[in-house]
This record gives C-alpha cells, sequence and structure tokens, in this order.
C-alpha cells in the first residue's frame, strides 16, 4: 500500500465498505475448487475402486486444476485493473498478519497449480472432451509430484482453515464487519474510483 492509504475505523466497515462482486466471486470460485480438488485428492483413492468412474474423476480433477489455474491468474489482474480496492481497517499487527496469510495463501496456490500441471503434463492425463496432454518428461517424477503436490495442498487447506477462523472471529467477536466485505451478495456492481 501506498503512504496515501485511507484508514477506516470499524463502523466505516460495518456501514457497507464491500468489495466489487468481481472480486467476491473470484474468491469464493477459488474457495469452492479449492475444497473440491481437496476433497478430491484427499479422499478419492480410498472411496473408489480402479475403473471409469474413479478415471472420470481424476480427469475432472485435473480439468478443475486448470480452472483453478485460470482463476488464480484471474484475480490478481482484476484486484489491480478492475477491483475495489478497500482502505485498511486496522494498520497494526493483525493487518500485516492478515496481508502474510493472504501471501503464503497465494504462493501455495501457485505452487499446488504448478506441481500440478507438471504432474499432469507427466502423467499424459485425459482433460475434458477429446482433449488429452500428451505423456512428457520421465515416469518416475510421477510419485514425487504427486507427494508434493499433496503435501503442499495440505499445508493450503491448514492456512486456509486459519484464514477462515480470523474471518469468523472478525464476524463473531469482534463485529467489526470484514467478513461482510466479502461475502456474495453484498458488493457493488461496479467498482469505485481507486484513492
Amino acid at each position: 500500500m501506498s503512504s496515501s492509504t485511507i484508514h477506516v475505523t470499524g463502523a466505516e466497515v460495518r456501514d457497507g465498505l464491500t468489495y466489487d462482486r468481481g472480486t467476491i466471486a473470484l474468491h469464493w470460485l477459488t474457495a469452492g475448487l479449492v475444497l473440491a480438488l481437496w476433497l478430491i485428492g484427499t479422499f478419492l483413492e480410498d472411496l473408489l475402486p480402479k475403473g471409469p468412474l474413479r478415471s472420470g474423476i481424476w480427469s475432472a480433477h485435473f480439468d478443475l486444476g486448470f480452472v483453478l489455474t485460470a482463476v488464480i491468474v484471474a484475480l490478481p489482474v482484476w484486484r489491480h485493473t478492475g477491483g475495489r480496492q478497500l482502505p485498511v481497517d486496522d494498520p497494526g499487527p493483525r493487518h500485516v498478519l492478515a496481508k502474510a496469510t493472504h501471501a503464503v495463501l497465494y504462493l501455495l496456490l501457485l505452487v499446488i497449480a504448478g506441481l500440478g500441471i507438471a504432474n499432469a503434463l507427466v502423467r499424459g492425463v485425459a482433460l475434458g472432451g477429446p482433449l488429452a496432454l500428451p505423456a512428457l518428461g520421465d515416469p518416475e517424477w510421477r510419485r514425487p509430484l504427486t507427494h508434493w503436490h499433496g503435501l503442499a495442498a495440505n499445508i493450503l487447506m491448514a492456512v486456509a482453515l486459519f484464514h477462515a477462523a480470523a474471518a469468523l472471529v472478525h464476524h463473531y467477536l469482534w463485529h467489526d464487519g470484514i467478513l461482510r466485505r466479502i461475502l456474495p451478495g453484498s458488493g457493488p456492481t461496479a467498482p469505485t474510483e481507486r484513492p
């Protein structure tokens, strides 16, 4: 943030400062995709026997992973070109922790997407419809790529749970309106002028 950053009080946050609909939609789309991908990656092997259904769900996992990658790219582009920038509610340590948490979440998303794409290319996976990726690289990379991809996804889920818990603390204990800034249906239809 620049030195001209505006600071607001909790009352001003409660009075309707929200992110724009594009930012809100991309935030919740990211959260939904991450949760769906993590559930598939974590539990699919144990729940379904090998066969066409399991293969189809794995293909969906790779398809959704590519969608998530597109969203990961779209979010910062939108936030810096058309998204509404909100003033900082509390410029102190909580703000620093929030910024650090968001940075870690984004870094983990990038790592997971990169490892997932590398894994898809090494495996040569079927995508939606007639599309398929050719198998490139050494097949011995499958196991380590899968391991690191899964480990990064588990770390991401732990940080995301911390992020969600912090939002709930803001909402239910501190009553400061921070969570309402990003709730669906609360954003303005068009971005407002940037400070």
